[in-house]
């Protein structure tokens, strides 16, 4: 399920003077924006992950990627719901200086997406990103701790 109290983990687990990190601060817009933002960060961490973020209701949806993303049809890959991120992390690259994600993050990939559809254990959505593009969805598997396993793959 997806979190309803965007934000709160995020800022327990960081102590952002320290880190680095961007601010938690939610901007919701009364209107529906252009072009929804979605961004891959390829985070060197304890281990090399990806975390696959999507703008949804003023923050990013993210999702921890233990291998490269799928960049073709008929591969899946676990993907892990974690914490809501604030929009600003979109463009966040660097070093996590200390703390909770200890370590260096880049720009795997990063555009725009349409959301097809949403609903409480499925979303689909197309990506027009530089890597990545195509249709793409996420399916809750229920499955891995705390059960918020999900299925990331392209169709």
């Amino acid at each position: 399920m997806l979190s309803k109290r965007p934000l709160k983990e995020y800022s327990s687990k960081r102590n952002l003077k320290k880190s680095g990190e961007p601010k938690a601060i939610i901007k919701i817009s009364k209107t529906k924006p252009k072009k929804l933002i979605y961004i891959i960060h390829e985070h060197h961490a304890t281990h090399l992950h990806y975390d696959l973020r999507l703008e949804m209701n003023g923050v990013l949806k993210s999702w921890a990627v233990p291998k490269e993303p799928p960049l073709k049809k008929g591969i899946k890959r676990l993907a892990v719901q974690v914490e809501d991120h604030p929009l600003s992390y979109a463009k966040f690259k660097g070093e996590i200086k200390e703390g909770y994600g200890k370590g260096i993050v880049k720009i795997y990939d990063n555009g725009f997406y349409e959301l097809e559809s949403k609903k409480t254990n499925k979303i689909v959505f197309i990506l027009h990103g530089k890597k990545l593009k195509g249709k793409y969805v996420l399916l809750k598997t229920n499955c891995g701790k705390n059960k918020k396993g999900w299925l990331w793959f392209n169709i």
